[in-house]
């Protein structure tokens, strides 16, 4: 139990002390006019308030995230702990802070753009192709899980199901932010908090388990390699490249920068509290991870999710698990197709040279973005969420690296970007070779495949760094003469 709690009390001091260190080094400002007000159309910009800024902000990159996450995670003991703090705070926290923040400092522009700006415009050809997939595979996976649920609980069939689900991703992609999203998302955002407390409270007080610690047995379980597995399994509970494509669209809606730790850094935060919450509770309810990775095979992370509300609450936690199940994955799924409709009006504003800003324009870009998500969304969710997996952390690994370049750029302290990158490209290399759904090689040879990309990332950024400084040299040189 000591492990979950100074977790918990580690998430919170990060924030309130690197949080505030991650705003200084950006340097927030707030006499700068935000484009919620200075391109307001009443659609995608409009003001908000922090408040429901940062629930909807939780609400978008959580959903069931940080819980089917944590509960996989889970299966790696209570070292999963320690990669949900560290990553929260150093990794994921930083990336959405940067995502939106930069955002919000080029009048709400969308990840690829902000890719293109500091990384080139061909790893932004690239990204906008792996960023739009990404939002197709989100959208897709998050129509299937909660489809499968309605057909069960419900004599609709599943196709019927998902076609009731994804119109209203549909309408809820296409209308203004402020007419679903602004007003019943935080609500939503709401139950996602009080399901964390609630499954919170029954492992102190009625779990029959007490909460393992930490010790140096529990730092590699079984035969399950942590190294990169559990960083690409637990994603969205420690860092997720699906928050950089959901943070512009919350970078469009704040009223002054410095609204932006809470809205972008604190909701990352909160994600990781509520991932340490479900993986505690997953390694505690069922006496170990042999009886967690037991009922994962029998009912999957929402039958997980279902015993553990249901026994611990009654009726209530049942309710809870449902509206959480059902809920939560629509609510992603829907901004998922709403940024995929924000990105490809980028691509194609940039290439046309047109405006994309009216409401048929809106219309007409949904289509080719719902089309292959709808299609997809047939396939089983389990194959589609292996997918996910990597091409969220690749996101992720190219967001912070667009970071770092932007703090190089601006001349100001690149680390807290570039080291993270840095840990990221490790395994997002060596996971694309080891992984079943990458190359399936020896685990040996990954390693070493993933250190050759690794040590050419590194190098390439290196040499950024040296340019940087070479050009910086005469003028400091002409400074200091004088």
């Amino acid at each position: 139990m000591l492990t979950f709690l100074a977790s918990i009390l580690f998430l919170i001091v990060g924030y309130i002390t690197y949080g505030k260190v991650v705003e200084r080094i950006f340097g927030a400002d707030d006499s700068r006019e935000t484009p919620a007000y200075a391109k307001h159309d009443g659609f995608d910009y409009s003001p908000m308030s922090w408040w429901k800024g940062s629930l909807i902000q939780l609400l978008n990159i959580a959903g069931l995230g940080p819980i089917f996450g944590a509960i996989m995670g889970a299966l790696y003991g209570p070292i999963a702990f320690v990669w949900i703090v560290l990553g929260s705070i150093f990794a994921g926290a930083v990336h959405d802070y940067f995502a939106g923040m930069m955002s919000l400092r080029h009048n709400g522009e969308q990840y690829p753009a902000l890719v293109g700006k500091y990384l080139g415009k061909y790893a932004q050809s690239s990204i906008n192709i792996v960023s739009i997939a990404l939002m197709v595979l989100v959208a897709a996976a998050f129509t299937a899980g909660p489809a499968e649920l309605i057909a069960q609980l419900t004599p609709l069939t599943f196709t019927v199901a998902i076609i009731l689900v994804f119109v209203y991703l549909l309408v809820a992609a296409v209308l203004p932010i402020n007419k679903i999203i602004g007003k019943v998302y935080p609500v939503f955002g709401g139950i996602l908090i009080f399901m964390a407390l609630a499954i919170g409270f029954g492992m102190l007080f009625l779990f029959e388990h007490p909460i393992p610690n930490l010790t140096f047995a529990s730092m590699h379980p079984g035969e399950l390699p942590v190294w990169p597995l559990m960083m690409v399994t637990i994603s969205c509970g420690a860092i997720s490249g699906f928050h950089s494509t959901q943070s512009p669209i919350l970078a469009r809606t704040i009223k002054k920068e410095s609204e932006g730790r809470k809205v972008f850094y604190g909701a990352m935060i909160g994600e990781g509290v509520i991932a340490l919450v479900w993986a505690a509770a997953g390694m505690t309810f069922f006496g170990n991870t042999g009886g967690l990775q037991e009922a994962i095979t029998a009912g999957g992370a929402a039958g997980v999710v279902n015993e553990i509300s249901q026994t611990t609450l009654g009726t209530l936690g049942g309710i809870l698990a449902i509206l959480g199940v059902i809920i939560l994955p629509i609510t992603t799924g829907d901004t998922a197709l709403r940024s995929s409709r924000m990105m490809l009006g980028d691509v194609l504003r940039q290439t046309t040279k047109k405006s994309f800003n009216g409401r048929k324009a809106k219309l007409f870009l949904i289509i080719p973005v719902a089309l292959p998500a709808f299609l997809l969304s047939q396939i089983d969710y389990s194959f589609l969420w292996r997918y996910v997996g990597w091409t969220n952390q690749l996101v992720a690994t190219v967001m912070l690296w667009t970071g770092a370049m932007y703090l190089l750029k601006q001349a100001k302290f690149h680390w807290i970007c570039s080291v993270p990158a840095t840990f990221m490209t490790g395994v997002v290399s060596t996971y694309i070779f080891y992984a079943p759904e990458g190359f399936g090689l020896d685990y040996g040879l990954s390693m070493i495949l993933g250190s050759i990309i690794w040590l050419a990332v590194i190098s390439w950024f290196a040499w950024q760094v040296y340019q940087e400084k070479r050009q910086d040299y005469p003028a400091v040189a002409r400074s200091n003469a004088n």
